[in-house]
């Protein structure tokens, strides 16, 4: 894990969906299985972005899934290769890392407020 990547349960979480998605997608398309740390420099790269970008979430514990998250954190090169490593892993999640998975389709159930909007309503409640 990355010494940038918070200490909350949430994110490391999210942090390990992500890496076993990125290890799945290296190894069926990068042949990456024989590594040590089980990805290419190219996905060490975009794994050690991800860590990144969720150190600097606005929503911290409370994140929702990228797919819902109003916010784009990610540049868009970045943003379209972690889409298709989803798109490619996360069925393959089911098989190979069944809890993350469904605790995964949980977090997609958790309602997403715009972190602007959550900032308003704290100001108007004077916390």
């Amino acid at each position: 894990m990355t010494g940038e990547l918070p200490s909350t349960p949430r994110l490391q979480r999210e942090y390990r969906t992500i890496e076993s998605m990125l290890r799945i997608w290296c190894a069926d398309r990068h042949g990456a299985v024989g590594r040590s740390d089980g990805l290419c420099a190219e996905c060490q790269e975009l794994l050690a972005y991800a860590g990144r970008r969720l150190a600097k979430c606005p929503y911290g514990e409370q994140k929702p899934t990228c797919a819902k998250c109003p916010v784009h954190c990610y540049k868009r090169a970045q943003r379209e290769q972690v889409r298709q490593v989803m798109c490619y892993a996360g069925p393959r999640m089911l098989w190979r890392h069944p809890w993350q998975a469904l605790l995964h389709m949980l977090d997609k159930l958790r309602r997403v407020e715009h972190p602007l909007a959550r900032r308003r309503r704290k100001h108007r409640s004077g916390h």
